[in-house]
């Protein structure tokens, strides 16, 4: 999540919208983004996990969700994924979200 934070500049610039889902309970996530000093939003998926589920990360031996980070485009569809470290360090997220902005820009 500190990735996500320290490159909200760079998503900002590409119009990208940034936000966490998690299946931890909302005071939970509102401690966890107070430590860390997250300015994005994190949502809860702790009552039916139903976010989770619909986007296939939910694992229900533990009853949580898979690290999973989506880019999704303009139109709701899904263009990137990245999961489990990946996710955390954002390897192609900027880029993605770079790229889709560039082809909303021109038209595409």
């Amino acid at each position: 999540m500190k990735a996500y934070q320290a490159g909200m500049q760079k998503f900002q610039e590409t119009g990208a919208k940034v936000f966490a889902i998690s299946t931890d309970n909302g005071p939970s996530q509102k401690a966890f983004a107070e430590q860390l000093g997250l300015s994005f939003p994190l949502l809860s998926d702790f009552v039916d996990r139903k976010v989770s589920q619909e986007y296939g990360v939910y694992i229900p031996r533990y009853a949580i969700a898979g690290r999973v980070t989506f880019v999704i485009d303009s139109n709701g569809k899904i263009d990137t994924i990245e999961s489990g470290g990946d996710a955390i360090k954002m390897l192609h997220t900027p880029d993605a979200c770079s790229r889709l902005a560039h082809k909303k820009a021109s038209g595409g």
